[in-house]
């Protein structure tokens, strides 16, 4: 976010603790804790900027609209921002609004006392693209996982970069101390000689953080492959090479030497820590989709990374999906004989023979037979086989 437009520009960064989330007596994240730990890291090192800044911490914030000024303020300034967002979100149920709760939000109180969160995209919309990044480690409650999960990420403006977790409801958390991915980000950037971008300090923040099941890791994979989003941000210098599965991948601690991670992810997988391998290769998937494109070859490996990690956590719907996704994108690219093509195919029809749930099976049936249909020197019986169970699935009694 190094803005180069005059000296006379000025940074700010921007710091919100929400309300604590809470399960069965147990804290799931400490918003003032990580605003403690950011709080000792230089803000030049945050904002990945040696401008000089102004720095806002909201801790214990009962009024919203005392926090929409504060933030109104930091996104008049004419440098870089960086917001952080840390707590609990939920929801306003009169109106369905998403809502960061803070300190004394409850229920009933939600549209009075908690931060509605369109409010965040409604003051960052103004700003020139690539001088705002928005940070959050939030955790969504009862009430608005199932909205998060219909929207399939957390909405913020299209100006800002938006990096960050969002946990799912029911975890055990970590008590008062600092949450995983904060911790993990703020490690990164004390053991790096040379600030990594804020692309590759999520990625290795995510991976390493032991995310709760099913958490959101934001971006999506889904906005990184939209158009426009597979771009280097403006006004910054040029990253390093970014990571492929062929070769040098991941950035260590030293920040010069660099590794294949695939191992390590391999390691995790069969160790049985399914969910922190599959957080790290969704991280790198996402780092490599910023630096090389959607349907970029690179990419497509990560993809098939992540399909082969469902199949070994037993999650055959998702692996299903995931290779027959990557086999569409192989065969956009290369000719239907080709033995990528056909290794992705066959990888998809694997898993979804495995799967049991017969609703999974039957929706992602016709995706999969026409994908098999469409590669005309694959064997005949593969198809056959996909119809026949397609049909079978159809005839048998729906479980109830």
């Amino acid at each position: 976010m190094q803005n180069t437009m005059g000296l006379e520009q000025r940074g700010h960064v921007l710091l919100i603790a929400g309300s604590t989330a809470v399960h069965r007596r147990t804290v799931q994240v400490a918003p003032s804790a990580n605003l403690a730990a950011l709080g000792v890291v230089p803000v030049s090192m945050l904002l990945n900027s040696d401008l000089p800044c102004d720095t806002t911490y909201l801790d214990g914030a009962r009024d919203p609209n005392l926090v929409l000024t504060r933030l109104r303020t930091a996104a008049a300034t004419p440098g870089p921002l960086l917001v952080y967002l840390s707590g609990r979100l939920t929801v306003d149920r009169r109106s369905g609004r998403l809502h960061l709760a803070l300190a004394g939000t409850t229920a009933a109180s939600v549209r009075y006392t908690g931060l509605p969160w369109e409010w965040l995209g409604v003051e960052l919309r103004g700003r020139p693209a690539g001088l705002t990044t928005v940070l959050v480690d939030l955790v969504a409650d009862k009430a608005a996982w199932p909205l998060l999960r219909e929207y399939g990420s957390l909405p913020a403006s299209p100006s800002a970069e938006v990096y960050g977790v969002v946990s799912p409801p029911g975890f055990a958390g970590s008590g008062n101390a600092v949450s995983g991915y904060t911790r993990r980000w703020i490690d990164q950037l004390g053991s790096n000689p040379t600030r990594p971008d804020n692309l590759r300090l999520h990625a290795l923040a995510a991976g390493a953080a032991a995310l709760p099941p099913g958490a959101l890791v934001l971006p999506t994979a889904r906005e990184l492959a939209a158009p426009g989003q597979a771009r280097r941000t403006p006004g910054r210098p040029e990253t390093p090479e970014p990571p492929t599965p062929g070769r040098a991948a991941a950035a260590d601690a030293g920040g010069d030497s660099v590794r294949d991670p695939r191992p390590h992810i391999h390691a995790l997988a069969t160790s049985g820590r399914h969910v922190e391998a599959a957080a790290l290769a969704q991280a790198w998937e996402q780092y490599v989709l910023r630096n090389t494109g959607y349907g970029s070859a690179e990419a497509t490996g990560w993809l098939e990374i992540r399909a082969d990690l469902a199949r070994m956590a037993g999650s055959f719907g998702l692996a299903t999906e995931l290779w027959t996704g990557a086999a569409r994108i192989r065969l956009a690219a290369h000719h239907p004989d080709a033995p990528e093509v056909h290794a992705a195919a066959t990888g998809a029809l694997y898993c979804w023979t495995r799967v049991k749930d017969p609703e999974t099976a039957i929706g992602a049936a016709p995706e999969l037979i026409r994908l098999l249909r469409a590669l005309p020197s694959l064997d005949s019986r593969h198809v056959q086989l996909a119809q026949q169970r397609l049909e079978f699935l159809h005839r048998a009694p729906s479980r109830t």
